[in-house]
């Protein structure tokens, strides 16, 4: 007899991205397709990680306690709502087994980051995926979706893949209509790229409920995806719950080193998000140019769909990768005609745009 999960649900977990396939063309030299900073990390950040390879035998003790002050000090945050893990995903996946289970229900947008479902599945928790509107999440949609089974409402804001993002007086909106007992998890992975000069911070909207949480990441403005950093800013019950469940030293030293350098270095954090918003307006007004339906974006990456049915995203995305350059497609029935395009140098965006050119007029 085969052995069976204990939770079923880990059965309904797929794949949420398509992977490029065998099929002969060369290894990419551009790599576009994960959201990852081209610009790198701060080179105190890459130091501090060096001088911390010297002490590889040791556990890294004491991590919220050490990191927590840094982040809120850099984010003007409060420090005892802050607790960090190994990536954001981590943290998420931690809210999940607290919050979800059977016969509970999370609540979400049908065109949402694809993983989202799966946090819920591997807690034998159900899904409701609810209708947006052109890949922005309906704030009146997800309100008629909520009822007595929901437990969680997640929203990426900014979105991913879309791109898109709702304004503070929608989230809030969106929380008054909620029941207590469910909370809503904001996963703010891109919301160092925003540049919507009417927002409110995400964490005074933690700051004023007892139910609303928000996930962060060292991955994407800070360059440090390899190093795995996340933080969890939410109420202070919340944190000592999602601290409850953590592995034990979930962070390594290389990694918190880099973490704590990367904080002291302001100059190439506004530096990577200047360069990243010039690229974003530079490349969406390129793709525009050519045709195709750009998606607008307050992250670094541009989400692009291709109108012409005798120009797929997948054809387009064969010719790319064949000219060494690799983006992002999504087996999503929304997203199969759309490629997501992570914020290069300009140089970088410059080859997108010539070699999408090419193809469109072939």
């Amino acid at each position: 007899m085969t052995l069976q999960p204990a939770r079923p649900g880990i059965r309904k977990i797929r794949a949420y991205m398509t992977e490029a396939e065998d099929d002969g063309l060369p290894a990419p030299d551009l790599l576009l397709n994960s959201n990852e900073s081209v610009f790198g990390p701060s080179p105190k950040a890459i130091e501090a990680a060096r001088e911390a390879t010297g002490h590889l035998e040791r556990y890294t003790e004491n991590i919220d306690g050490t990191l927590a002050p840094e982040i809120a000090s850099f984010f003007g945050v409060d420090a005892a709502k802050i607790t960090v893990g190994n990536g954001s995903d981590d943290l998420l996946a931690r809210l999940a087994r607290i919050y979800l289970g059977p016969g509970t229900e999370m609540l979400r947008s049908e065109n949402g980051y694809p993983k989202t479902p799966n946090y819920a599945f591997a807690n034998d928790a159900e899904v409701r995926s609810v209708p947006d509107q052109g890949f922005r999440p309906s704030v009146r949609h997800l309100i008629e979706g909520i009822n007595e089974r929901t437990r969680m409402i997640y929203l990426a804001n900014p979105e991913n893949p879309a791109g898109t993002y709702l304004g503070s007086d929608e989230l809030q909106a969106l929380h008054a209509a909620m029941p207590a007992e469910a909370l809503l998890v904001l996963d703010s992975a891109y919301d160092e790229y925003v540049d919507d000069p009417g927002r409110q911070p995400v964490h005074t909207l933690v700051d004023g409920a007892s139910n609303i949480v928000m996930s962060r990441t060292f991955s994407k403005i800070f360059g440090l995806a390899g190093a795995r950093i996340g933080w969890l800013y939410a109420p202070l019950d919340i944190v000592a719950d999602v601290r409850r469940i953590s592995t034990t030293f979930p962070l390594s030293g290389v990694s918190m080193a880099a973490a704590r350098a990367a904080l002291t270095d302001r100059g190439h954090y506004d530096a990577v998000y200047t360069a990243n918003r010039d690229g974003r307006a530079w490349l969406s007004e390129r793709l525009t140019g050519l045709g195709l339906a750009v998606v607008p974006s307050q992250t670094n990456f541009v989400l692009a769909g291709f109108p012409n049915p005798a120009r797929t995203a997948e054809a387009a995305d064969r010719h790319l990768r064949a000219n060494g350059v690799a983006v992002r497609r999504f087996p999503t029935p929304a997203y199969r005609n759309h490629l997501r395009i992570t914020i290069g140098r300009h140089e970088d965006l410059q080859r997108v745009g010539d070699a999408l050119e090419t193809f469109l007029a072939s």
